[in-house]
């Protein structure tokens, strides 16, 4: 659910950006909205879930989960960008509690050496969520065209309230399945009996002083930041980058291109906007990264996950090279392929950051979950960048973002050394 949610986000932007006639620095705000919660709030959280414990922390998250979708409701229908801010704050809310919870949870089910493998393995489910998202979103929250405020003005009075409740409906449908979704999940994990794996001694007091002393936590705590930034950055501009290079013109004139774009769509491309006809292709990039986590569940225990941390890194540098170089659809697939290489990337470099913390897991966890703020970050700097340079030459602040990962898994592999000998 969680994984499905924030990639929908990603289906969102464009839309809003048409509805609310916003520069790219504007869009990127939806993702920092949406990211700022995991900055403010992951530290309470990781105060909270000591205090309430596991079970009451993912049904809190759940909850709150589900008022943001809510919502969503109320912005479509009076066309407020303010309040789809507002329900993205919420709806990360709730999606804070959930990631500080269960990613230190997932890393002490079993030994230290094998947490990378357990946590890939479970973010790859989580992959499934943002591999469907895209389609979704192609269909229901893509496929309309939005007129200009030129064009609705020109529209008779009955006209205009026809077209914003049919406007609405697009975004207001989807969301309030979410809501409904959520709920009844919250419901379910109610009656479900959880272990309680947390210590009484680790939820006295927060000890984040104590944490931050280790080098390995502030700079995978960075890593973090940088490499959901890049992510984040990636997928919420895909489809207008796509449409900057003109791809649905090419698409339509390509048989085996078409044909995947209406299998996702499920229309006639005929009869759908561009904005759909390129955003089914976003399908592929977190497909990859749901295939990279399984295949990373495997590699990282038969190799050294920062081994692997940096040669995937190596590949992300390399593929948005050749996506900057290029243009049409080898510009397209080598962008896209960037998600086969993310894959292993977050569950990694959070693993790595525990290594040696013992006790204070669960406020290390608080601050890496802290540092996924950068989703709030790096999106509108790089809208900013395009909006002065093209997408383009604003890639080379995401091949940045991956150069600080190559670094930290080198640096890594060293600590890690001389921790196993002491």
């Amino acid at each position: 659910m969680w994984g499905f949610i924030t990639v929908l986000v990603d289906s969102l932007i464009p839309r809003l950006k048409e509805v609310f006639e916003l520069t790219f620095f504007q869009a990127g705000l939806v993702q920092f909205a949406f990211f700022t919660a995991y900055g403010l709030l992951s530290i309470p959280s990781g105060f909270i879930l000591s205090k309430i414990g596991y079970k009451k922390g993912i049904l809190l998250g759940l909850t709150i989960m589900g008022v943001g979708c809510l919502l969503f409701y109320p912005a479509a229908a009076y066309r407020t960008f303010p309040v789809f801010l507002l329900g993205y704050f919420v709806l990360a809310g709730g999606m804070t509690v959930l990631q500080v919870a269960a990613n230190p949870y997932v890393a002490v089910l079993g030994s230290e050496e094998t947490a990378s493998s357990r946590l890939n393995l479970s973010q790859a489910f989580n992959s499934l969520g943002t591999a469907i998202a895209p389609a979704i979103g192609a269909m229901f929250l893509l496929s309309d065209s939005i007129k200009s405020s030129d064009a609705i003005n020109s529209l008779g009075s009955t006209e205009k309230e026809a077209y914003y409740l049919q406007e609405a409906s697009a975004v207001q449908s989807p969301f309030i399945i979410l809501a409904a979704s959520l709920l009844l999940l919250a419901l379910i994990v109610s009656f479900i009996k959880l272990p309680n794996i947390l210590d009484k001694k680790e939820g006295e007091g927060l000890g984040y002083g104590e944490a931050l002393k280790h080098k390995i936590l502030k700079m995978g705590a960075l890593g973090i930041f940088l490499y959901v930034g890049a992510e984040v950055a990636i997928g919420s501009y895909l489809v207008n980058y796509f449409l900057s290079m003109g791809m649905p013109e090419l698409i339509r004139n390509s048989e085996w291109m078409s044909a995947i774009s209406e299998m996702v769509v499920q229309q006639d491309l005929a009869n759908v906007d561009n904005k759909a006809i390129v955003g089914a292709f976003v399908l592929f990039y977190w497909t990859g990264a749901m295939i990279g986590r399984f295949i990373g569940a495997y590699l990282t225990r038969i190799v050294a996950p920062a081994k692997v941390l940096a040669i995937f890194a190596t590949m992300a540098i390399s593929l948005l090279a050749i996506s900057m170089l290029t243009n049409g659809f080898v510009a397209m697939w080598s962008i896209l392929l960037v998600g086969l290489f993310n894959s292993i990337m977050f569950p990694t470099i959070f693993s790595l950051s525990l290594t040696g913390l013992g006790e204070r897991k669960p406020q290390a966890s608080g601050i890496l979950c802290t540092a996924i703020v950068g989703g709030a970050i790096i999106p509108p700097l790089y809208g900013l960048l395009t909006d002065q340079f093209d997408f383009k030459p604003a890639l080379f602040l995401m091949v940045l973002c991956y150069f600080y990962i190559f670094y930290f898994a080198r640096k890594s592999t060293s600590f890690i050394s001389s921790f196993s000998e002491k």
